[in-house]
Order: C-alpha cells, then structure tokens, then sequence
C-alpha cells in the first residue's frame, strides 16, 4: 500500500504539516455523555476519539458547543480542517449533533467519519468500511435519518456477549472486564492510525484488522 507512505506514525505525539486547506473533513465518536458511562462498551467511540485529539498536537483543547449539541475540537491537518466531536445528545440522538455540525460547517457525508462499537464483530477486531445500514446501532440509526448513510465507518468489536439470552442494551452498558482493559492502549492506538491514515487517503476502504498484541 504505497499511499501509506505518506501516513505519520502513530505515538505518544502524531504529528501532522499543514499546508493550504482544501476542505473539511468531520470526525463522530460515538456514546453517553456523563460520568457514570465512562469506560462502557458503548462509549469506546469516545474513549478512541478522546485519544486521537489529545495526541495529536495541533488540536484545540475540547470545548462545549451547546448549539450544535456536542463537545468540540478542531485542528488543520495536512490539506484539510478536521472537526472532531462527541454529541451530547445520548446515543439515540447522535444524529441531531452530526446534522447540527455538518450542515453549519457544510460538510459532505462522504467526509464524515462514525467510530462506534459493533455488538456483532468479537473484540480484538476492527471493520471498515464505508455507507451502509444501521446494523441495529441506535447511534448510526439516528445519524443515518439525520445525516445520510455515505460516511466512513471505524466498527469496533465489542462482542460478543457472554450469554446469548443476554439482553444487549445491558451489556454494552456494562464496563469492559479486567483482561479486556490491557488492550484498551493498543485499540486506541490502531484506531489514531486508521483515522491518520484515512485523512490522507480518502474513503475507508472495507477491511477488517486486529489489535490484539
């Protein structure tokens, strides 16, 4: 893959140079806003967002932007502005924020990119791929009705549930377990590649990887 040539490598600092900006580009993490979801299966779209903005240099400091409903970050990376928010909006309405964003900052959907939990891909792995439907993920449900459905997709496997009779809005709730958080880091950290990656290189291509070391 020569594009990736051009990638900056992923560390404790990304880097990234800028040149004169071409367009803008918007960056979704998914989940619940409030403390009592911090660490969730359902909030690891905000969890690997919280981690690309704050190790990457050039971003702003977060900020609440109670009108367009979500907190907010923004940087120029490469030839591009890159907005970075997480909706405040709780999951089922994580649409609103996307709209509210895409349409002040006249944002295409297809320069818009979702990271999100996937109940349905096992975890140590991360699918991408670009449009398609909801899959039954509320968040996408609503950004879909909102916003379209030709976005980029970071899918992060979070299952799959110890008991299948389990209900599900339950388990994605729950916290990861204790072996499941020694590889938080490195998904975060295949997630910051992917998202530097993508930003030089246009549309997610469908793939699917692994973080597990």
């Amino acid at each position: 893959m020569s594009w990736l040539q051009k990638r900056p490598q992923v560390s404790d600092s990304i880097q990234f140079y800028n040149t004169s900006l071409s367009k803008t580009k918007l960056i979704v993490g998914l989940g619940n806003p409030g403390k009592e979801y911090d660490g969730t299966r359902h909030n690891i779209g905000f969890g690997c967002l919280d981690y690309f903005v704050n190790h990457t240099d050039e971003f702003e400091p977060w900020m609440i932007k109670k009108d367009l409903k979500c907190h907010f970050s923004s940087a120029r990376l490469g030839d591009s502005r890159v907005i970075a928010i997480k909706p405040t909006t709780f999951m089922n309405l994580s649409g609103e924020a996307v709209q509210a964003v895409a349409s002040f900052y006249k944002i295409s959907p297809e320069d818009i990119t979702i990271i999100h939990d996937e109940l349905d891909v096992e975890f140590g792995q991360i699918r991408l791929r670009t449009g398609g439907g909801s899959a039954g993920h509320n968040g996408l449900k609503s950004i879909i009705q909102h916003a379209g459905e030709n976005n980029g997709r970071i899918r992060i496997g979070i299952g799959p549930k110890p008991h299948p009779e389990m209900d599900s809005a339950d388990f994605v709730l729950q916290k990861f377990s204790a072996s499941e958080m020694e590889h938080i880091t490195n998904l975060r950290k295949e997630v910051s590649a992917i998202l530097s990656e993508h930003l030089y290189s246009g549309p997610l291509t469908a793939e699917t990887r692994s973080f597990l070391i």
